[in-house]
């Protein structure tokens, strides 16, 4: 099985998905899961492999795609004692789902490489290439002309205008560094990528030459909109190097969310009406009192006019045989 697992990651990891692997550390008996045993949960909800039975599976699903979300493992405690008291560090889940024992596990998201895809080769563009990748980025290089030479970092070198291959299924941030170079064609071409960064390196009299070209050719205002001009952070960046580094920490600030990834592009309408309220899509076990996922729930009774939502089988028949007892109305 542990080859099996192995695989399994490996095939994924190959193909860029994002997924879980839960391992349990630590258990106290009787309970089905044991040290060692471990499942890899997909951004779907699915699971392959084991850590245990009963109420473990939904919750380590839900904190999988938790720590998917946030990209931080965690360690959680799954254990039907509720006195027992909270330690720093671990998750608390207090169960009732079974007749005794606790697990802790471990889970640890893995999530590919963001993504630099740099359009020429330019010296701004041959420098943000050795800057990303020394922290970690992967680096592919889209031009004609570009040689190894000039992009010994890069993970992917490309010598056709072409970006139809690229896939931005990571976080995947575009820079177009032509100067001067096939700009309109790269431009053009980024703005058919569904990325959350797109930048032009060019003065804003450049970029809005540029862009009037486009509009004239059809491309919308929305589309342009997304795009970045001039490149990078206001830092007062004079030299190819200063501009690469203020690039990267432009990238670096909207890969954590802390900036709009279109550059100076203004609210629009659409965008300053109310926003909607969040509809919640968790409702509490009447059993157990853990939160379940509605969406994903697979076990549901009907009482008196209300849906109410299980963890797992267990809880479900439990309600199953006293609905009186339990069947207030579901706190969703």
């Amino acid at each position: 099985m542990f080859d099996e697992f192995l695989s399994n990651a490996a095939e994924l990891r190959s193909k860029g998905e994002r997924f879980v692997v839960a391992l349990v550390v630590r258990y106290e008996p009787p309970i089905s899961g044991k040290p060692g045993d471990k499942a890899i949960i997909q951004a779907d909800g699915t699971m392959w492999g084991w850590i245990g039975g009963g109420c473990s599976q939904p919750v380590v699903v839900k904190e999988a795609l938790k720590a998917l979300e946030d990209g931080r493992p965690r360690l959680i405690r799954i254990s039907p004692s509720a006195d027992s008291q909270s330690e720093e560090g671990i998750v608390d889940y207090t169960m009732t789902c079974h007749s005794g024992g606790a697990l802790d596990i471990y889970i640890e998201p893995i999530l590919p490489k963001p993504q630099i895809v740099i359009i020429g080769r330019s010296l701004v563009a041959q420098t943000l290439a050795t800057l990303g990748k020394a922290i970690n980025y992967a680096i592919t290089v889209i031009a004609p002309g570009a040689h190894r030479e000039h992009f010994p970092d890069a993970d992917v070198i490309r010598g056709e205008l072409d970006l139809s291959q690229v896939k931005t299924a990571p976080p995947t941030f575009i820079v177009v560094s032509t100067q001067g170079e096939y700009d309109e064609e790269a431009l053009e071409q980024a703005l058919r990528l569904d990325a959350p960064y797109i930048a032009f390196v060019a003065s804003k009299v450049k970029a809005r030459k540029m862009f009037d070209y486009l509009r004239e050719k059809g491309i919308s205002a929305e589309l342009l909109n997304r795009v970045k001009a001039p490149a990078g952070l206001d830092i007062r960046a004079v030299s190819p190097e200063e501009i690469a580094v203020s690039i990267l920490a432009e990238i670096i600030q909207v890969s954590r969310g802390e900036a709009r990834p279109i550059g100076e592009a203004k609210e629009t309408a659409a965008e300053k009406k109310p926003r909607l309220a969040v509809v919640t899509t968790e409702a509490r076990d009447p059993i157990c009192g853990m939160l379940v996922d509605v969406s994903r729930a697979k076990y549901r009774s009907e009482y008196e006019g209300h849906t109410f939502y299980f963890c797992c089988a267990g809880c479900k028949q439990r309600f199953d045989g006293q609905p009186e007892r339990y069947g207030i109305a579901p706190q969703v």
